[in-house]
């Protein structure tokens, strides 16, 4: 098959070629329980571990896996560890968005001769399945993107854990992939962080939403959404922006005292079905807006294929863009600080990221903020 010019500008362009998301790495206070939750509630199962088994002294870390969603739950064994203190500052949440490429090393080099600061020399690990190799730089705060390469290696994750079968391992909630990964950055950091990932990862702006969009009558956000260039990783970031009261953006940098992974959204084919099993098995949403968003749904998307009335019983969100329609909804927090949450999406062909709910969102999210005396 003949390559077109299009694709061939691409690939000489692309210095930084990505298949995807390999994993998302947790930091948290207990792995052990973490993970129970994230099987229990979410359907994950355990694929893999690394702990004092398996001669790692200074941590543990569970691999669950649903689809092509890997999450590693890691926790300090010790209180001097480097993980523990990331945990006092931060609490619970997200270490390393980990993007899976097909050369580490060039990865590595490409982005640290453009600017990158790095967090892991590259290294080659192996055992009787083969080997992976990674390297790692900082992004926003003290997030992490690890490129790792895997195309030569059989095992159940990398070197170093063992895999895990059988045991208790719920069934699948529906969750099939990351969709994107938003980031919240400190007062007038985005255009920094925007200029960051252009030039050391070569991502292009795709869409930028200002806070004359994202705004209620208390609070307001500024949001770019960047993109590599085959579309297969996306990061939104945000940025607070003045209002009457406290934004969700500034509640987040006080309480994860600094920048950080706001927030994870991971697909679905089916959003009732996989947010009625997951409401069953004790996820909490953010509440519904009110009924006149459902009264009125039609007339601003157009058709869709689901009834209204579950997607109203749910709080299911719908929105619209000239390719298509999306459906979307967000859980509460899934710890106490009030930083990390998920996303729910399933895709009818619309590529944008729910403008229009923006402000029934964030109304829901006051909500919240002011339960906790926050807003």
């Amino acid at each position: 098959m003949q390559t077109t010019s299009i694709e061939q500008e691409t690939l000489i362009q692309d210095f930084l070629p990505l298949n995807g998301t390999d994993h998302v790495e947790f930091y948290v206070g207990n792995a052990k329980q973490s993970a129970h939750y994230y099987k229990t509630a979410f359907g994950f199962s355990t694929v893999a571990y690394a702990g004092p088994e398996t001669g790692l002294r200074d941590r543990a870390s569970y691999v669950l896996q649903q689809g092509k969603i890997r999450l590693i739950l890691t926790t300090p064994l010790k209180s001097d560890s480097p993980i523990m203190e990331h945990i006092k500052q931060h609490g619970d949440g997200v270490k390393i968005l980990a993007l899976w490429v097909d050369d580490a090393y060039k990865s590595y080099e490409e982005t640290i001769k453009r600017g990158a600061r790095s967090y892991q020399e590259p290294q080659t690990l192996k055992d009787e399945f083969g080997e992976v190799r990674t390297a790692g730089i900082y992004t926003y705060g003290e997030t992490i993107h690890l490129f790792v390469e895997r195309k030569n290696y059989t095992g159940a994750f990398m070197p170093g854990y063992i895999a895990v079968e059988g045991g208790y391992q719920p069934t699948s909630t529906g969750l099939l992939y990351i969709d994107h990964c938003v980031g919240n950055v400190g007062w007038n950091r985005m255009n920094e962080a925007v200029q960051w990932y252009e030039d050391v990862m070569g991502f292009k702006n795709i869409l930028s939403f200002d806070d004359k969009q994202i705004n209620t009558e208390y609070s307001a956000l500024m949001s770019k959404v960047m993109s590599n260039k085959n579309g297969y990783v996306k990061f939104p970031i945000n940025e607070p922006a003045e209002g009457k009261k406290k934004s969700q953006i500034e509640e987040y940098l006080e309480f994860y005292e600094g920048e950080g992974v706001q927030h994870i959204a991971v697909a679905t084919h089916d959003i009732i079905a996989t947010v009625r099993e997951m409401k069953v098995r004790g996820v909490e949403f953010l509440s519904a807006p009110p009924k006149a968003y459902y009264d009125t749904l039609l007339e601003r998307v157009g058709k869709i294929d689901e009834d209204i009335a579950p997607l109203q019983e749910l709080g299911i969100l719908v929105d619209h863009d000239e390719e298509g329609y999306l459906l979307q909804i967000f859980t509460k927090l899934v710890q106490d600080r009030p930083t990390l949450f998920f996303e729910i999406i399933q895709r009818k062909g619309a590529q944008s990221f729910g403008a229009g709910n923006f402000k029934a969102l964030f109304e829901s999210l006051e909500r919240e903020q002011e339960l906790r005396g926050n807003l």
